[in-house]
């Protein structure tokens, strides 16, 4: 019998339109590591504007609570890049594809050589010149002098 009323339900429920799950405000737990210190927003100081600070250089006022990561939100931290990521990798690419395209372009319109390679028969006169062994740099060792 309680079986049957949740397959019943079951079904019922399969059967409903596919809805979009639900989100609520909800308000983020506290870290336990700061232990009561304020939880600052994440906004770095080269965001905010050069004047009206009693420290003008890093752009704070004396008293002022600082971030639990103010290395790095602070104005000695890391630039803030100009454009969002995915534009610079885009425009990266494009340039890329540009310099190798401009390559591609001129190796095709280069004229071929006016005339032909050399060529030199027994494999380009290995044996003429007494083989590879023959041909090698002497090594030079410790007891020998230069001449």
């Amino acid at each position: 019998m309680a079986s049957s009323a949740i397959l019943r339900r079951v079904t019922a429920i399969s059967k409903r339109p596919a809805t979009y799950a639900r989100y609520y405000a909800t308000r983020p737990e506290p870290d336990p590591q700061l232990n009561g210190y304020p939880e600052l927003p994440f906004v770095s100081r080269q965001h905010l504007p050069a004047n009206g600070w009693q420290d003008s250089l890093l752009r704070r006022n004396f008293g002022d609570t600082l971030h639990e990561q103010d290395e790095v939100l602070s104005m000695w931290g890391p630039d803030i890049p100009p454009l969002p990521p995915h534009k610079a990798v885009l425009q990266f690419t494009i340039a890329v594809l540009g310099f190798v395209g401009a390559g591609f372009f001129i190796k095709s319109i280069t004229p071929d050589a006016p005339a032909t390679r050399r060529e030199y028969p027994y494999s380009g006169l290995v044996t003429e010149l007494g083989g590879l062994h023959e041909n090698q740099a002497r090594s030079q060792t410790s007891g020998e002098e230069d001449s």
